[in-house]
């Protein structure tokens, strides 16, 4: 009768299989820990009390652009980065302005002032390389504009957008 000696442990397969499992969670839960306390929650608001109060004041910028019977169409030319807005309505400042927010990152918002030209059309330019999908604001002032139009667009695109009170017409 032959006795054969067991291989140690550390020339076995399974220990070495439930190690490596081990320590691949370590490392994963560890990696998704550092990223977590690194990056900061874009979509929460610090001042959610304040940003509710208001929203009313917004809501009676939509109804003034409504009341004043605006609205737009925005375009950005892929290959110049031109915008270009035509301005429908009864209110035609002399500039406007342009904010593009970025649904989830607040820090990649983006902010354009468009000169009038003529007829209600305004040209201004865009970043290079715009691209994914954003929300479009356009107002006549940067503190307390009188009313707001607001979109969305995707970019890059050959599309025009339309810009609306986003008010429902309830007369």
């Amino acid at each position: 009768m032959t006795m054969t000696t067991p291989t140690p442990w550390y020339k076995q397969f399974w220990p070495w299989f439930l190690l490596g499992l081990l320590f691949t969670s370590i490392f994963g839960s560890s990696t998704l820990a550092v990223m977590a306390v690194r990056t900061a929650d874009g979509l929460v608001q610090q001042d959610y009390y304040e940003h509710g109060r208001a929203i009313n004041m917004v809501l009676a910028k939509q109804q003034r652009a409504h009341d004043l019977n605006l609205a737009a169409e925005i375009r950005i030319d892929p290959m110049t980065s031109d915008i270009i807005v035509q301005l429908q309505g009864d209110d035609r400042p002399e500039q406007l302005f342009l904010k593009l927010i970025f649904p989830t990152q607040g820090n990649r918002d983006q902010e354009m002032t468009l000169e009038h030209v003529r007829d209600g059309r305004y040209l201004g330019q865009a970043p290079d390389n715009l691209r994914y999908r954003w929300y479009l604001q356009l107002h006549p002032s940067e503190v307390e504009p009188a009313w707001r139009l607001v979109g969305e667009g995707s970019f890059p695109s050959e599309a025009e957008f339309d810009l609306t009170p986003g008010i429902v017409d309830r007369g």
